[in-house]
């Protein structure tokens, strides 16, 4: 994956979750529970993953990388990201 693939996966997630936690402030190391997300927020975040992202991501991977860089860290991974 290049590097500019990743930066737009980091930069889609951290515009969802801003969207979705209602902030405009969300650090790359910003903890989702600290923040204030809960499981109805994290349901939509992962249908926009889904929607905007063309990825499926599991709950759990979700509880297990709770920051945006640990996230999309895991998206990348997939390597099956839409364009």
């Amino acid at each position: 994956m290049t590097i500019e693939r990743t930066v737009m996966i980091t930069d889609s997630v951290q515009s969802i979750w801003c969207r979705e936690l209602q902030r405009e402030d969300i650090a790359m190391d910003d903890d989702f529970f600290a923040l204030g997300g809960q499981s109805v927020i994290m349901a939509r975040i992962q249908s926009a993953y889904i929607e905007e992202l063309g990825v499926e991501v599991p709950m759990d991977q979700m509880f297990r990388n709770p920051t945006v860089a640990s996230i999309s860290a895991y998206i990348a991974s997939l390597d099956s990201v839409a364009p």
